[in-house]
């Protein structure tokens, strides 16, 4: 198609975009400000509404080859090891929402993103820092720091909660620090005790903190992140290195599946939680933000990436649909009005989500009355049965959901 569209951000949100724009035939370049499109020692969960995406897009059986499917997600006690909810995944989620629930690494992800890009003629330019961008008659002007200079017809916002096109949109405003750190990483699962971690989604949930884990790579790795609140660490890096000992000493009074896993660990990293309020906008004329951009999520749904693989494919689907529906090729009106549907799809079911995963945080780390006595309630319920079916309720309202049969 005869438009020229620039990606800032080569991250999921970011090339899952690209992809998808340039399976629609699209011309579509990436700028991204490392030197690598690489992710060290993460780990994340696509739950059945990213997947729908990721099989739309011809990849799912490579991400699915790459990935471990869990048997259950399973919420417990952080010392006494008691359930408070099992809701079944595998085969369950399978049949019951046509689409698995994988734990991936970042990396691997990301590897498959990046080889389906090149081969769909994405051109990716690394250590690209795009800084602002303006508005001219019929194109927008993309400034980047080392002063180089491109036009283009369409810029995508998928740079993060550190966002450039959305300060040069909105107004530079620091994301706010949610007084949470997360230490995260990855053990070889042949490092620890036959059957200590179960092939679940597990979390751990505990006054102050919770900690989560799951395998990798077909279960030869098991991935962990602990999240603890604390208000002395503000650092947003991903790559800062943890104390190990510092970490196992936080968790020290936890159950042995916990304990354990630490005791195995060998090296962690340590980054801070900052939080955006939902936005009212993201669009501006013919710039569209995406992904963590415009609704950064904590990681108490487990959906951020699922958040902007979902993005995604509205966006490239709206700009499809405007060519149809106007019988050309797009000019500038048709660019505006085809990311203002997009924002109207996606802005409402985003900032919901987004909110979900705030509120998540009192109940992993009983912060209140309230928390607490939810916790009670659910531990009651299971005790009678009935607390699987309650929270696979609330979970199914997310999962559910396919945005390629929605837009169909």
């Amino acid at each position: 198609m005869s438009i020229k569209i620039v990606v800032a951000g080569a991250g999921i949100g970011g090339l899952c975009a690209a992809l998808a724009l340039a399976k629609r035939g699209f011309e579509v370049a990436v700028y991204e400000q490392s030197s690598q499109v690489a992710e060290v020692g993460a780990g994340l969960q696509l739950s059945p509404n990213a997947m729908h995406v990721l099989k739309a897009l011809g990849i799912a059986e490579q991400v699915k080859a790459k990935g471990f499917r869990p048997k259950s997600a399973v919420m417990r006690h952080f010392q006494s090891g008691k359930t408070y909810f099992t809701v079944p995944l595998g085969d369950t989620a399978l049949h019951k929402f046509a689409a698995d629930y994988l734990h991936i690494h970042r990396a691997d992800l990301l590897s498959v993103l990046y080889a389906e890009c090149k081969q769909a003629n994405v051109s990716i330019h690394l250590g690209q820092q795009l800084q602002s961008y303006h508005h001219r008659t019929d194109k927008l002007s993309i400034k980047f720091e080392n002063d180089q200079n491109l036009e283009a017809d369409l810029l995508i916002g998928a740079d993060g909660i550190k966002s450039k096109v959305q300060a040069c949109m909105l107004g530079q405003t620091p994301a706010q620090f949610t007084g949470q750190v997360a230490w995260r990483g990855v053990v070889a699962a042949d490092k620890l005790p036959q059957g200590l971690i179960k092939p679940n989604a597990n979390l751990w949930v505990g006054p102050g903190k919770h900690f989560v884990s799951y395998y990798l790579r077909g279960g030869e790795l098991v991935n962990f992140v602990a999240v603890q609140e604390r208000s002395d660490w503000q650092k947003e890096s991903w790559h800062e290195a943890g104390d190990i000992q510092e970490l196992r000493n936080t968790f020290v009074d936890w159950h042995p599946e916990v304990t354990e896993l630490l005791a195995a660990t060998e090296q962690c990293f340590l980054w801070a939680l900052f939080d955006r309020q939902p936005l009212s906008h993201w669009t501006d004329k013919n710039v569209a933000l995406l992904g963590d951009a415009c609704h950064p999520m904590l990681p108490f749904l487990a959906q951020g990436a699922a958040m902007a693989i979902e993005d995604s494919y509205a966006l490239a689907h709206c700009l499809v649909e405007q060519t149809v529906a106007d019988q050309s090729s797009l000019n500038q009106n048709h660019i505006q009005n085809a990311l203002l549907k997009y924002q109207q799809i996606r802005l409402s079911r985003a900032s919901s989500i987004q909110g979900g995963a705030r509120k998540n945080a009192g109940l992993y780390h009983m912060n209140s009355a309230f928390d607490k006595t939810k916790l009670a309630v659910l531990s009651g319920l299971a005790s009678l049965g009935l607390s699987d079916t309650v929270a696979a309720n609330k979970l199914d309202v997310i999962y559910s959901y396919n945005i390629t049969e929605e837009l169909s």
